[in-house]
C-alpha cells in the first residue's frame, strides 16, 4: 500500500472514531482535557502501527483497547505520584483524618472511585452499550471477568450513589 492510501484510510478512521474514543477516555478518567490528549495519543499509536491495525479483525475494539491501556498507564502514573506526595506529607505533623463526607458525589466522582477494571467494564457495558464479549475483547479479559467486574462495579456505584441513582444511570444507556 502506498503512503497516500494509508493516510486517506487513517484520516477516514480518525474522522469516524476520534470523538467516540475521546468520550471513552473521558468516561474512564473523568477529565475532559486528559481525554482529548489520550484520544490523540491513541490515534498517534494507531498511526505508528497502521499496518498491524489494518490487519486486526475488530479495528474499533483494537482502538478502544489502545485507549484503555493509555488510561490505565495514566492512572498508574497518577497513583505513583499520589504515593510520593503522601510520603512527603506524611512526615508533617498536620493530618486530615478523612475525606469531606459532606461533599456530594456525582456520577463522575463515583466512577473515579472505582478501580480501573470495574470502571472500564461499567463504562463500556452501560455508557457504550457494548456486549460482554465486545467489552472482554476491548479490555483483553475473559467474559467472566467482564461479568463479575461489571456486577461489582455496579454494586459499588449503588453504594456510593444510592440504588435509585445507579439504576437511573444504567437505564440511560447511550
Amino acid at each position: 500500500m502506498i503512503a497516500d492510501e494509508a493516510s486517506v484510510e487513517f484520516h477516514a478512521f480518525f474522522e469516524r472514531h476520534h470523538a467516540e474514543l475521546a468520550r471513552l477516555a473521558h468516561l474512564l478518567t473523568g477529565e475532559t482535557d486528559a481525554a482529548d490528549d489520550l484520544a490523540a495519543d491513541a490515534m498517534v499509536a494507531l498511526w505508528h502501527r497502521w499496518d498491524r491495525f489494518r490487519a486486526a479483525d475488530h479495528q474499533l475494539a483494537y482502538a478502544r483497547g489502545v485507549v484503555a491501556n493509555l488510561v490505565r498507564a495514566r492512572i498508574r502514573s497518577a497513583v505513583r505520584e499520589r504515593r510520593r506526595v503522601l510520603l512527603f506529607w506524611s512526615h508533617r505533623s498536620e493530618r486530615v483524618d478523612g475525606p469531606d463526607l459532606a461533599a456530594v458525589l456525582d456520577v463522575r466522582a463515583a466512577l473515579g472511585r472505582l478501580p480501573f477494571r470495574k470502571r472500564a467494564c461499567v463504562v463500556l457495558r452501560h455508557a457504550f452499550d457494548l456486549s460482554e464479549q465486545e467489552t472482554a475483547r476491548v479490555l483483553g479479559v475473559s467474559v467472566g471477568t467482564v461479568k463479575s467486574q461489571t456486577s461489582k462495579g455496579m454494586a459499588e456505584l449503588q453504594r456510593l450513589l444510592g440504588t435509585r441513582a445507579a439504576e437511573e444511570l444504567v437505564g440511560r444507556r447511550s
